[in-house]
């Protein structure tokens, strides 16, 4: 294969998103088709309880545990921009993978990745991206960097000699610059399980991704995402994970596909 595509891909989705009494998306059955899980570390979404109830769900399902951070803004999800300093960023990271990193086992975390608003920001702002590193290197030097596949932020992660999980995402369509399509944009969120299947296949095996416009660009990745709180996700997350196992690619926990720094 070429692009640096192994056949071996990563399988990850954001969990854990629920608050108080407040419950989203079916984490119990996504959580069986999933390599490695980004659960929700009580910024955007989450709590204590939930955080708990989470880490616990992907011990049991043999699933790698990741810190998903993000801004400090539960009532918009995380979703919304907020102008941080990057010392800001940097404690607020700190902050939140220290919390998710107390309930994990022998308080060890596989990698972290952040949230929404906080991580498209990264993809674009090289002051944002690099206190993000910082920071999650500062925690552990072995936790794994979930990053935009070929962003600025991909770049600035490997400066610094970290571990490093290219990602690409299932349901979400790119730029032909390889960004993330903005959720305020038509078409930014892709929902027809044919494509979805077909776009994480192409992804896998050639590297490659069919963008908004048309065009088909690289896009090699380590860890494919599919969204958890979309309509029907966990019927897609099982169709998702049976047609990569089906054309071949094998699904491979991202702790097992990125070495160590």
């Amino acid at each position: 294969m070429t692009n640096g595509v192994t056949g071996k891909i990563d399988f990850n989705a954001d969990i854990g998103e629920s608050f108080a009494g407040y419950e989203l998306g079916l984490d119990s059955e996504i959580v069986k088709y999933i390599t490695s899980a980004n659960i929700a570390t009580g910024f955007h979404a989450g709590d204590p309880d939930w955080m708990a109830r989470t880490v616990s769900l992907a011990v049991e399902n043999d699933v790698g545990i990741g810190a998903h951070p993000g801004y400090p803004d539960l009532a918009g999800f995380g979703r919304r921009n907020m102008d941080l300093t990057p010392t800001e960023v940097h404690n607020a990271i700190t902050y939140q993978v220290g919390a998710l990193a107390a309930f994990a086992p022998d308080r060890k975390l596989q990698h972290v990745k952040p949230h929404g608003a906080l991580y498209n920001t990264a993809v674009r702002d090289a002051a944002v991206a690099e206190a993000i590193v910082l920071a999650v290197q500062a925690f552990d030097p072995d936790l794994i960097h979930v990053v935009l596949a070929g962003s600025q932020w991909e770049s600035i992660a490997r400066k610094h000699g970290v571990r490093v999980a290219r990602e690409c995402y299932a349901d979400r369509a790119v730029t032909p610059e390889g960004s993330l399509v903005p959720r305020s944009q038509n078409g930014a969120v892709v929902h027809d399980p044919k494509t979805v299947m077909e776009r994480s296949l192409k992804l896998a095996t050639e590297g490659k991704v069919i963008a908004i416009d048309g065009t088909e660009i690289d896009f090699s990745a380590d860890s494919i995402c599919l969204h958890g709180d979309t309509a029907g996700a966990v019927e897609l997350a099982a169709a998702v994970r049976g047609s990569l196992e089906a054309g071949g690619v094998t699904i491979t926990p991202m702790d097992k596909l990125v070495a160590r720094a």
